[in-house]
Parts: C-alpha cells; structure tokens; sequence
C-alpha cells in the first residue's frame, strides 16, 4: 500500500473517530453535533483541527477544580445576616415565581425583596455615574470587564480607581485576559498596580500553544461586574469603553443598557465577583461576603442574581430566556446583538407569537461578526411566519442584551442569544420585577425601535438565492460560531 493511501485511510479514521466523539458527548443539542459532523467532513484538514481546538467546551482540569474548591469554600447567600428578611420581604406574583426558581437553580440565588435601581443613560453618562460612585467610595471598589480600553472612558473609570487607592479604599480590578489585552499591555495596567490597585486577569491565556492542549483559549469571561462598598452594584451590557469602541469603529457607536442598583441583590453580585475574583487571586474574601444586610428598602422591588457559564449547569442561559419567553401573556420584546438560538429557544419565541403574545425580536443591521449576522438572518422567514416582529437597528452596533415580558419583568445583563454565551461564556444578568424599572427598559426599547426599520415576510422573500444559501449555510454551522 503507498504512503498516500495509509495517509488518506489515517484522515478518514481520524474524521469518523471525530463524528464518532461529536456524536457521544453530552449535553450537546442535535443540531451542535450536526453542525460540528458538518464541519469535520466538509472541511478535510480545517475541520479536524477546528475540533480538536474549539469542538468541546474544555476548562481544564486544575481551572475546574480550583473554581470549584471556591465555590465550596464560599459563604451562600442564606447564610448572611438579614438575609432570611429580604428572601422574606420578596413579594413575587404567583406567575413570576416559577421565573425565579429557574433562576435560583441556574446560581443558587433566591430571589430578594427591598431592591431598589435605576436605568442609566446610555454612553459616558454611564461612566459618569461610576466614576463618580468610585469617588464616592469608602471602604472597597470591585469591578470586573470582559473588554476594558485604555480609551478615554477606560482612563476614566482608572483614573477614578487610582485616586480611591490613594485615600485607602481597597480597590480590586479584574479583567478579561482576551478581551482586554490592550489593556493589560498598556502602561495604566501598570500605573494602577503601582498606585496599589489589586489587579487580576480572568482566564490567563498563557501560552497559546499550551493553553490549546489543556484547554480552550476562547473561553472567556464576558461578565461586566461592579460592586462598591457592598451597597452599590452595576448590571448591564456595557464594557468599560467608548461607544464609538475605536477597534471597531466602523460599527460604532455601541448601544448599551446598564442598571445601577442597591438592596439585598448587590450582595449576590458581590459573592459571584468573590467567586471570580478567588478562582484567580489567593485572598480570601468571605469576610466581605458576611457582613450583614442592610434593612431591604421599604417598596422596594424584587430581584435576583442569575449567572452562568461553561462549569455550570448546560443550557442553563436558553432555560431562562426560554421560561421568560413562555410566561409572556401580552407581549416579549427582546434586544440582543447576537441571535444564533438553540432550538428551544427558537421555538419558544414562535410560540409565543402563535399563542397571541406581540413578540418584539430587535437586532443590528450591521453587525460585527459577519457570519453570526448572516446566521441570525437564517432563522427570520421562521419567526416571521409565526408573526414574531424582527426590526434591525440602523444607527450603531444595538449591544444591549434586554427582554421585557408584559410590562412586569426584566432581565438584564451580559448574556447575548447565541451558543458562545450558552456555553463557552462566564455571563451575568439580574431578573428583576417591578413594572416602573420595566416600563424604564420597556421605554429604552421603544427608542431603539423608533431607530429601526422592520424587515417584512415578502421581503425576506425577495432575498436572491446566493444570500440565502449564504444565511442558511452558516446557520447551518450556526451552533459552532
């Protein structure tokens, strides 16, 4: 036999060991393991080494084991002083409290009372805000960015961090080791540490070459986390950046939401930065994490912490988008930058369509990842027949990741509608339900809408063939983007 043939029999035996290992992993929806067999046998030499690389969700060993060494050693949230009352001061509905379950199995939070918040203004305000709590500071400073910029607004909120270290606030950063390279290599990392800012990044690539045999480097942290003097916390889509977001001018600005909130869900936040910030660092924070409550704020909402990410329960994300989506009686509007969905999340939108529900799905026109856009458009003509209505934001690049249900309830966060953040993504989002808050977020909504233009069933229609086979094939391969 010649040394091409024992070299082609050697591919083939590779590739059906590959289908053969896509085929018995667990937790993978159907259509993730049809897309990756796709990818192996379509793509001869890529697509063996695409799935050796990317194909599994590997945390690595040591990486798991240390994550789950913190989450032990952690103190829960019911064992906090006070705790007990917000728990007991949640005055949920009776058809939102099956929400809140879903979500305290997702973290392990329960849903707390006596929350109180409000939605920022988009942009620099947002910065403005938190430079300006930073500077109202006493005790302790906590933030945690996927993307952090040496930009303006990134110097910013450093600048902010470096005068609270200076006056004895214990200020601790931490920041995404791939999404904010740039600054990690710029001299304000260093000018922060040497001005005695604790510094930590989240999932240190290392060497790549290393980092790809024991685990994969696009795991990433994508949360967006602040916590100030466990009374103040922000939950949002926004990074610690400019909108105009200089690498990616050209889709700029970036459109984002960001609560401030304070109350019993601040402590929640702050045990799940503990968790990140320990999984990282050797210091020690449950002294932070028990001191006691402060009373719950009288009228104040009800809230909780929900988060997520690849050493977590699977599908956790779509579990929560999809019951939001199913307890909708009136309406559902949803923003999100990314929509590559899993089937149930998929069908859980056109059923709330075909049961009567007005179902709002707002997405970017221009998006930055040209083939999570093509995919997303894959999977219109389906969600308009079912009458979901699908408008594409003209302005920028919409980042904001928000789903309003019937006035009542919000879900806000770091988490877009596509695989990376179902699976491959550490996210975090707050649910909340106070029908003011919503109807702020519903308002917000309602703007970007008015910046949009509807995309119609016959225009879907009149797409050519060549841009429909070019949509339905990634969608195709959608489950791996």
């Amino acid at each position: 036999m010649s040394f091409a043939a024992v070299l082609a029999l050697g591919h083939v035996g590779v590739q059906a060991l590959l289908v053969i290992r896509a085929l018995l992993r667990p937790h993978r929806e159907p259509a993730s393991r049809l897309a990756w067999i796709v990818v192996i046998l379509a793509l001869p030499v890529m697509g063996i080494v695409a799935y050796v690389l990317v194909g599994e969700t590997r945390v690595g060993r040591k990486r798991v084991e240390r994550r789950a060494r913190v989450q032990a050693a952690l103190p829960g949230f019911d064992t906090v002083p006070g705790a007990a009352a917000a728990v007991a001061k949640a005055d949920t509905h009776e058809r939102h409290r099956p929400l809140f379950k879903v979500g305290q199995s997702i973290s392990g939070f329960p849903v707390t009372g006596g929350n109180t918040g409000r939605l920022l203004d988009e942009g620099d305000a947002v910065i403005d805000a938190l430079v300006a709590d930073i500077d109202a500071a006493t005790r302790h400073v906590h933030l945690l960015f996927y993307i952090w910029l040496p930009d303006r607004n990134g110097t910013r909120v450093a600048e902010a961090l470096i005068r609270a270290a200076g006056r004895g606030v214990t200020v601790r950063a931490m920041a995404d080791d791939l999404g904010s390279r740039s600054l990690l290599k710029h001299p304000l990392w260093a000018q922060m540490r040497q001005a005695g800012v604790r510094q930590a990044r989240a999932l240190e690539v290392g060497n790549p070459l290393w980092r790809a045999i024991t685990g994969r480097i696009d795991l990433r942290n994508h949360r967006k986390i602040v916590v100030i003097d466990n009374r103040i916390t922000y939950c949002g889509s926004q990074n610690c950046a400019d909108p105009e977001f200089l690498p990616k001018a050209k889709y700029g600005p970036w459109v984002d939401a960001v609560m401030r909130f304070e109350g019993p869900v601040v402590r929640q936040n702050q045990i799940l930065f503990a968790a990140d910030w320990m999984s990282e660092v050797d210091e020690d924070l449950a002294p932070l994490l028990t001191e006691p409550l402060e009373a719950p704020a009288p009228g104040g909402f009800t809230a909780q912490v929900i988060a997520e990410g690849p050493t977590d329960r699977p599908s956790a994300a779509p579990e929560m988008f999809a019951s939001l989506l199913w307890a909708a009686r009136r309406e559902a509007i949803v923003t999100t930058p990314y929509y590559v969905p899993v089937d149930s999340l998929q069908s859980a939108l056109r059923a709330a369509a075909n049961r009567g529900v007005q179902v709002t799905l707002i997405l970017p026109a221009r998006n930055d990842d040209f083939a999570v856009g093509a995919a997303a458009r894959s999977y219109y003509a389906d969600l308009l027949e079912a009458g979901v209505k699908i408008w594409e934001f003209k302005p920028g690049l919409l980042h904001t990741k928000s789903l309003t249900v019937d006035g009542e309830v919000t879900l806000i966060g770091s988490a877009n509608m596509d695989c990376r953040s179902f699976s491959l993504n550490f996210e975090n989002n707050i649910l909340l339900c106070d029908p003011d808050l919503t109807q702020a977020m519903r308002a917000r909504q309602m703007q970007y809408l008015g910046q949009s233009l509807r995309v119609t069933a016959r225009e879907v229609s009149l797409w050519p063939w060549y841009r429909r086979l070019w949509n339905n094939g990634l969608g195709l391969i959608g489950p791996v983007l």
